[in-house]
Formats: structure tokens, C-alpha cells, sequence
């Protein structure tokens, strides 16, 4: 459950030869620096707002706008027909396959986000991989670092994983949904077709084709003034 089959569909990624067979799903994001290095061809071919800022070492693809207030630093490469909107924030060490949406106030660091994933609002993603069709609500947060600092361990059906990686947020499987303003500690991984409700804190392993549901209780009680 904890190879990259689980989570991800391959097809649906152009850098899909940064997994290796028999790796563990987050081996992939130890190596996404040496790839953009080895990898990365410095190419404008998209729509390019004058207002942008995108620094040198930068890889845009054909039909990509780049709106005006966008921050793309160097190190990154972007896919075809995707938006990065005003407020964005990409600071390098980013992949970003096709059709993808990164919106106001996104913030992007060090992951890998395949085909046709939605962040359109207020989100952050570091240290991380995003499935394909996955779409994160407005202010998910994925958190990627503890606060002690130490190693981020995975606990999977009773089994300890130490994962070596002090930064690592968060593996989210394809087409996952996840509501507005929930938290990712370090370390969660979402399997496929997951559906996460707003508001929710997440730690550790969720399998595929569930519903994380967060159950609240209110007071209602008279206003007397």
C-alpha cells in the first residue's frame, strides 16, 4: 500500500520517471531537485503577463498564462495550458504537469504536481506530491515540518516507517477532493478518490475510496440584549 501504484496513476504525468520501481512513494520527492536540475530546458512558450516576475532557469509550457502578480522563481518547470494566477507563489524545486490551476496566494515549494490538479485559492503546498484531478479547497495547508523538528515517521497498520526526511508533507492520491481550510501534518498520506471534509486535521494513512468526515457540535442558545 505504500508504493506509488497505490496513489498515482502514471500516465497522468510527465515526470513520471522520477519513481523508480520498488520505491516507496516518497522516495520521489528526495529526488525532485536533482531532476528539475537535469531535466529542466529554460523556455517561455506560454502567455506571460509583463507584471509577472520569472526569474531565469524557468520552463513554461505552450498555452500556460501567467497572470500579472504571479512569482516564479528558478527551478521550475510548468506544464501546457495551466494558470498560475495573480498571488502565486513559486518558489522552485516545483514540477507542475498540464491543465493545472495554481491560484491566488498559493504557495509551491520543493513537489510534484501531475496532470489537471486544482489549487485555486489561499493554498499551501511544500515537500509533497499531488496526484491527477485532485483539488484542494480554499486554505488547505499541508504542514511539512514537525515542530521538533525531527524526521517525519509514518504509522501504517501498526508498522513504523522512518522516512528519513525532516520536510515532508503530504502524498494526496488521484482525484482526491479535499474541503476548504483543512490541515496536513507531516507525513499524511490520501489514497485515491478520497474525499476529506472542510475544517479537518490530518495525520498519517488514509486509505483510497473513503470519506474522512469531521463531525462538529453546536449550541444554540437565545441572544438576550
Amino acid at each position: 500500500m505504500l508504493q506509488f501504484n497505490h496513489f498515482f496513476d502514471l500516465d497522468e504525468c510527465e515526470y513520471r520517471d522520477i519513481f523508480q520501481d520498488g520505491d516507496l512513494v516518497w522516495d520521489g520527492l528526495k529526488r525532485i531537485p536533482d531532476y528539475v536540475k537535469t531535466n529542466l530546458k529554460p523556455s517561455i512558450q506560454g502567455n506571460l503577463s509583463p507584471l509577472a516576475v520569472v526569474e531565469e532557469n524557468v520552463a513554461i509550457g505552450a498555452g500556460t498564462v501567467v497572470e500579472a502578480g504571479a512569482v516564479i522563481k528558478a527551478n521550475t518547470i510548468v506544464g501546457k495550458n495551466c494558470q498560475i494566477r495573480s498571488g502565486a507563489y513559486i518558489r522552485g524545486n516545483v514540477l507542475i504537469g498540464d491543465r493545472c490551476t495554481i491560484g491566488h496566494t498559493t504557495e509551491l515549494k520543493n513537489c510534484l504536481i501531475f496532470n489537471d490538479v486544482e489549487l485555486p485559492h489561499f493554498v499551501y503546498v511544500g515537500d509533497s506530491i499531488l496526484g491527477g484531478k485532485c483539488h484542494l479547497g480554499a486554505g488547505v495547508k499541508i504542514s511539512n515540518l514537525k515542530v521538533d523538528r525531527s524526521s517525519v515517521k509514518v504509522k501504517i497498520a501498526g508498522q513504523i516507517y522512518d522516512t528519513g526526511l525532516v520536510k515532508f508533507g503530504a502524498i494526496v492520491g488521484r482525484e482526491v477532493e479535499i474541503g476548504c481550510n483543512c490541515v496536513l501534518n507531516p507525513g499524511t498520506l490520501i489514497g485515491k478518490r478520497t474525499l476529506v471534509y472542510a475544517n479537518s486535521s490530518l495525520r498519517g494513512y488514509y486509505p483510497g475510496n473513503s470519506i474522512v468526515k469531521l463531525r462538529q457540535s453546536y449550541e444554540i442558545v437565545e441572544r438576550r440584549n
